[in-house]
């Protein structure tokens, strides 16, 4: 029979063994109530073995009845299951008032962390169990998350992966209540923009797919984020480009496709969108795999070369670039034929005839010079303006 892996949050952090009566001490570590209490009577100075900080021996103890309550069900569930259940709410370990008490202990700084903690593991089970899931958003446990009253001490007392945990979380969670779910998506989604631009690049190379895939399900069609919340997604994916291997997830989770759809969907007209837009196209096509996925997509020429001359000079400069690695790296028949179709040789002239930067006036020179050999002969290019620009 396969071993069942045990949750770690349920070892005591002295015995190593499966706690029988969790308690939280002052110092917001839970313990099994047997050990603890032996360690303090044992020890010449009383200290907390976890957070090395003083625990007086007539310390108070506090029941964990919401992780015994959770070791209980996870002993029950870890046993062969019934394949057809009958499913009754009013059964469960995990129930609204015990949820809801749970959320009570998160303005109590000595019990925030391990409140977190015992909110990730129901988290965990709420995965596997609908009316779980269902019991967390009655509860309020998505609003708990993003409260902003709540978040300054999140930042404070909560580890790294907690935070973006609990926010990506509440990014995938659904309310009943329509207007609730909107708000509290696009309130979460800000947050975690917040949040990670503001930690360590540690943070920014240790970001999973699973974090990205979220993002961009909430930037694809159907999504409920707002202006703010889009333009807070896209600021998240910019920021992440740093980093190589971020690039490399993004564009495996379908970035590139989520961000041409957005601009085709007319859904950021707004000016700075448009150019994290193309930025973010740009770092994610200056890889192969970034190209593929462009170039495979029926608009995703078109939608890059509407953005020259119409956004701004940042969105100039990222869309030619674009087109610069497309020409230069990928530049097969197929593809220079579709920018002349498209109108991209046109904007590119029009690049060269206006008073933009030098510097892109020499890049979109590049490119008209490169396929001038096949484009010349088409009756849909200018042929003036190529000659006069491709001598």
């Amino acid at each position: 029979m396969e071993e069942v892996e045990v949750p770690e949050f349920f070892i005591c952090p002295i015995s190593l063994q499966i706690m029988k009566e969790p308690v939280i001490a002052i110092t917001g570590i839970t313990y099994d109530r047997s050990t603890i209490e032996k360690w303090l009577n044992q020890q010449t100075e009383a200290i907390c073995p976890v957070s090395k900080q003083p625990l007086p021996r007539d310390s108070i103890l506090t029941p964990n009845h919401i992780l015994s309550k959770l070791i209980q069900t996870w002993h029950t569930t870890s046993k062969p299951i019934d394949p057809h259940p009958v499913l009754d709410p009013n059964h469960f370990a995990i129930s609204k008032p015990y949820i809801t008490s749970l959320l009570a202990n998160l303005s109590n700084p000595n019990l925030q962390l391990q409140t977190l903690i015992n909110l990730e593991v129901i988290a965990a089970i709420a995965k596997e169990n609908y009316i779980y899931g269902q019991i967390l958003v009655e509860a309020g446990v998505p609003k708990a998350m993003i409260s902003p009253s709540k978040t300054r001490e999140f930042i404070l007392f909560a580890k790294t992966d907690e935070i973006i945990g609990s926010l990506i979380w509440a990014l995938g969670c659904r309310s009943c209540d329509h207007t609730t779910t909107k708000a509290m998506k696009n309130y979460a989604m800000i947050l975690l923009m917040i949040f990670v631009e503001n930690t360590s690049s540690n943070v920014q190379e240790s970001l999973k797919p699973d974090f990205f895939k979220t993002i961009v399900n909430a930037i694809s069609k159907g999504s409920l984020m707002t202006t703010h919340g889009t333009r807070a997604a896209l600021h998240l994916m910019l920021g992440a480009c740093t980093v190589g291997k971020n690039r490399i997830k993004m564009v495996e989770v379908g970035a590139v496709f989520a961000i041409i759809e957005l601009e085709l969907a007319g859904l950021v007209p707004e000016k700075r969108t448009s150019e994290l837009s193309m930025q973010i196209l740009f770092n994610l096509c200056c890889s192969a795999d970034g190209r593929a996925e462009l170039l495979s997509h029926a608009a995703g020429i078109a939608v890059v070369t509407k953005r020259i001359m119409r956004v701004s000079q940042a969105s100039d400069e990222a869309a030619v670039s674009i087109i610069s690695l497309i020409s230069k790296f990928s530049g097969t028949d197929w593809v220079v034929n579709e920018m002349l179709r498209v109108g991209t040789v046109s904007r590119l002239c029009m690049v060269l005839q206006s008073n933009c930067d030098s510097g892109l006036k020499e890049k979109a020179m590049e490119i008209l010079r490169r396929h001038t050999h096949v484009w010349k002969d088409s009756p849909c290019a200018d042929h003036l303006l190529l000659t006069m620009y491709t001598k």
